[in-house]
């Protein structure tokens, strides 16, 4: 079978979504067409993660990408309609610095406030004050978002962006193959057999992305990074519990009536790998020693669940890297989010559909962003990855 589109959007979680839902949006005509190989969304990132909202970034974009989508989520009813709901819960990251860390921190709060982000700098004291059953030891500062930081319901926004998709066609299949010919993309080979002659590919596949870049003969250093999430019952309170972020990289955070912690792997190890398999190892040798340091109540904590989800890590910069590439300009890239994908996904979703309507940005400048520092080998790094 053979068929036409003039999108072809690789991955149809809240990346890929999110583009279709702004082409609609943006009053494209064209025909979009979403192929994704895993409809149940069990296996991807979306469907596994997190679904944690912060302005607390290094990079301008970033934390301008991300105040957009927290905008779009407290105006979730104006943008969907009166039934909308992705259960937003607002609680605040507290992320603290160690004294070598500190001068960075400010450095990054100040940035924060110059964009607009609610974010405030707290001395130990205070933080103490804030949050009494937590041992400041070793701590000289942390950033806590006072407004705008929390966590959503990833399958609700997910949905929300793919239900709300006008003109767009779903088509549960995988990408297999990408021909090319004189700089540009003209079609796609799906594993059943069909194939997708397209004016457009956007690349959106998530911890697979460098796999699609690969078929059209592009290197991507984006590369699938296991994260393991436990979760923990603590009998004991911890009043105002945020999302606490240790010096170490340690994080947890309330859930219901339980918690929720983890750690990104030492680079030692932390290699690509497309197993979901648990290493309770991880949990006994890096995040409970600390847990049971910062937060001394979770010392007697129980261990009740875990799970594993992908990162799609940019090993250049830990950045995304958005927009076409110089050789084929027609293949755009949407990813690399290094854990950051659900909560950019509205902004990120929006700027792809500015490029494919208007042939460039019109909201945020996100150039910065884009392949030419991959083929320069010129990282721009992100600071704050957890």
């Amino acid at each position: 079978m053979s068929s036409t589109a003039d999108v072809v959007i690789v991955g149809g979680a809240a990346v890929g979504s999110a583009v279709a839902y702004f082409l609609g949006r943006g009053g494209y005509k064209g025909r979009v067409t979403v192929v994704e190989k895993d409809p149940t969304y069990q296996w991807c990132a979306t469907g596994r993660s997190l679904a944690s909202l912060r302005q607390q970034f290094s990079t301008e974009e970033n934390i301008r990408l991300s105040r957009f989508g927290i905008e779009l989520v407290k105006g979730i009813k104006a943008e969907f309609g009166a039934e909308a709901d992705v259960g937003f819960r607002e609680f605040g990251y507290l992320m603290m610095a160690s004294p070598d860390g500190r001068a960075t921190l400010e450095r990054n709060i100040r940035l924060q406030l110059s964009l607009g982000a609610d974010t405030e700098l707290l001395e130990p004291a205070e933080i103490a004050r804030r949050f009494p059953w937590l041992c400041v030891d070793g701590v000289a500062a942390a950033g806590w978002g006072r407004t705008g930081e929390g966590c959503v319901d990833p399958h609700a926004l997910m949905n929300l962006f793919k239900s709300s998709a006008r003109g767009a066609t779903y088509l549960a299949d995988e990408v297999v193959g990408v021909s090319h010919a004189a700089g540009r993309v003209t079609g796609v080979r799906l594993k059943s057999g069909g194939t997708f002659a397209c004016g457009a590919l956007v690349n959106a596949a998530g911890w697979h992305s460098a796999k699609i870049a690969a078929m059209a003969g592009l290197e991507l250093p984006v590369r699938p990074r296991k994260r393991q999430i436990f979760v923990i019952d603590c009998p004991t309170p911890l009043p105002g519990c945020g999302l606490m972020i240790d010096p170490t990289g340690v994080f947890f955070r309330p859930e219901g009536r339980y918690y929720v912690a983890g750690v990104s792997p030492r680079p030692e190890n932390d290699p690509d790998t497309e197993s979901f398999d648990i290493d309770h190892d991880e949990f006994e040798r890096d995040v409970w020693p600390v847990l049971a340091t910062r937060a001394p109540a979770l010392e007697t904590l129980k261990v009740v669940n875990a799970w594993a989800c992908h990162y799609d890590y940019n090993t250049l910069d830990q950045n995304a890297i958005l927009g076409p590439h110089p050789r084929l300009s027609n293949f755009y890239f949407a990813s690399g989010f290094s854990g950051h994908g659900l909560q950019q996904s509205p902004a990120v979703g929006r700027a792809i559909a500015e490029l494919l309507i208007h042939g460039r940005y019109t909201t945020i400048e996100l150039s910065r962003f884009g392949y030419a520092r991959v083929a320069a080998n010129a990282p721009l790094p992100e600071l704050n990855v957890i």
